[in-house]
């Protein structure tokens, strides 16, 4: 089977409110995820606190964004979104082609 690879870029907003676990550590566990769907991170860059423009959560107002960049087969992006769905660490996750 013939497995294509591609270049990816995701952008995720981190929400440690009330976590003992700091943003490194949260990074941290979302490149082992993507280590674990065959994904290869490439390039990581913290973003730093923002304030979110439409405010869906009264109690949070803005959070740290992160990208990521990272080669994975072509399944790789849903395979991620599936693992870090559940996680209450990674409030919203974005991912495009690069």
């Amino acid at each position: 089977m013939n497995t294509t690879i591609r270049n990816y870029r995701a952008t995720f907003i981190i929400d440690n409110r009330g976590k003992e676990e700091t943003v490194e550590q949260i990074i941290d566990g979302v490149k082992q995820v993507i280590v674990s769907t065959s994904g290869v991170v490439t390039a990581v860059e913290n973003l730093g606190r923002r304030d979110f423009v439409r405010v869906t959560d009264p109690k949070l107002t803005g959070a740290t964004y992160v990208k990521v960049s990272f080669s994975a087969p072509h399944d790789g992006p849903a395979q991620l979104k599936e693992k870090l769905r559940l996680n209450r660490s990674v409030y919203r996750t974005f991912v495009e082609t690069v």
